[in-house]
């Protein structure tokens, strides 16, 4: 039975949900929510299709955003404007579909569905706002369980399925073709400096694959996932009643702080938004410390200067009284916050996708311990 997003207030939960699981990235919620709603507002309803109900012949492609999520400095709008990167002419969701046609037309074939690479406010909404605007199915899944910053680090690279060709399109109307690679790695750093060289987000479409192929590297149930949780947060905090504790039991995770944001360390570099933000402890974790390190999304954490949780397991920082999620791109000194915990999808504990998204992988030197372990 499909999920169908036909409303307002579903774009919202959808939008909240999906940030949750996006653990600090996965795009600008607010421009993911706006390209479903111009959707919905157009009477369209938006049905999730299981993956199961694609045909094996059915062409499947994966549109996402590529890019650092840091906000723009105004040293860095000056000399956007030197490039005459002024006058943007795509929202996010005109960038994905432009990205998905481009593909096409490049490769030659018609694309039937398209899935989201990743769960977050922006790619999320954004990939089944351009599948919607483009009459295409969107499959209610996704290739990595949460958000990532690298787009090896999903699925169809455990898979070993090939990601390329790419095409690519800015928010000002620059489009290119990533029409082959040495590897997936190097696919991402040309991507990464591809939206780089316009200082933004930029839409790309790849992994282009069969709905037999589809099959065995979705994760299927994601997206209708991060509606259910968006709107538990969103009745919970109507009914009255604290969130943060209800919503860690609802997602079977655990709470590993509470505590105000102290200090926020952060550098936009080669296509990412790095950093560190230093949480004070409150109630029963006062006098503690919290640290937790990002690339655009969180993947390391400290408590009390000793490693904590890790990537892949997920780190999600919500406020500490409504429970909405936050984005490091908007998390601020002084926020109130609880971090939550969650375990990793059981592909990415495995050897090989712990070499793409365990504490080693991100320069780290010390092995990875599941959650469940480290918070006894």
């Amino acid at each position: 039975m499909s999920t169908v997003i036909a409303n307002k207030l579903q774009v919202e939960d959808l939008a909240r949900g999906a940030t949750f699981f996006g653990t600090g990235g996965g795009g600008e919620p607010t421009e993911g929510a706006k390209a479903v709603l111009s959707e919905v507002e157009q009477g369209k309803k938006i049905s999730l299709i299981d993956v199961q109900e694609l045909s094996d012949d059915d062409l499947v492609a994966c549109p996402f955003l590529m890019g650092s999520i840091a906000p723009l400095t105004k040293e860095k709008l000056k000399e956007m404007e030197m490039f005459g990167l002024s006058k943007k002419i795509y929202d996010y969701k005109g960038m994905m579909a432009t990205a998905v046609k481009e593909l096409a037309n490049y490769a030659g074939k018609k694309i039937s569905a398209v899935v989201p690479i990743e769960l977050g406010g922006g790619n999320t909404l954004a990939a089944a706002a351009a599948g919607s605007s483009l009459n295409i199915t969107i499959v209610d899944g996704d290739f990595s369980g949460r958000a990532i910053p690298e787009i090896s680090q999903g699925t169809p690279f455990l898979a070993d399925k090939t990601i390329y060709p790419i095409s690519s399109v800015d928010e000002f109307g620059n489009i290119c073709i990533i029409k082959n690679a040495i590897n997936t790695l190097v696919v991402e750093r040309i991507g990464k400096y591809i939206s780089a060289a316009s200082f933004s987000l930029a839409a790309q479409c790849g992994f282009l694959m069969s709905g037999k192929e589809a099959k065995e590297t979705i994760i299927s149930g994601t997206v209708s996932k991060c509606l259910e949780v968006g709107a538990f947060i969103r009745k919970s905090r109507e009914s009255g009643q604290k969130v943060l504790d209800p919503l860690v039991n609802e997602v079977g995770g655990w709470l590993l702080f509470k505590g105000i944001v102290s200090a926020k360390e952060t550098e936009d570099k080669d296509g990412y938004y790095w950093g560190t933000h230093t949480l004070n402890g409150v109630d029963e974790f006062s006098g503690q410390t919290f640290k937790i390190w990002f690339k655009n999304e969180n993947h390391i954490s400290w408590k009390d200067d000793k490693p904590f949780v890790t990537s892949p397991d997920l780190i999600i920082v919500v406020d500490l009284d409504t429970g909405e999620p936050i984005t490091n791109t908007n998390l601020k000194i002084t926020d109130r916050v609880g971090v939550i915990g969650m375990k990793a999808k059981e592909m990415f504990r495995t050897s090989k996708g712990l070499a793409i998204l365990g504490p080693r992988h991100f320069g780290f030197d010390w092995n990875y311990r599941p959650i469940e372990e480290v918070v006894k």
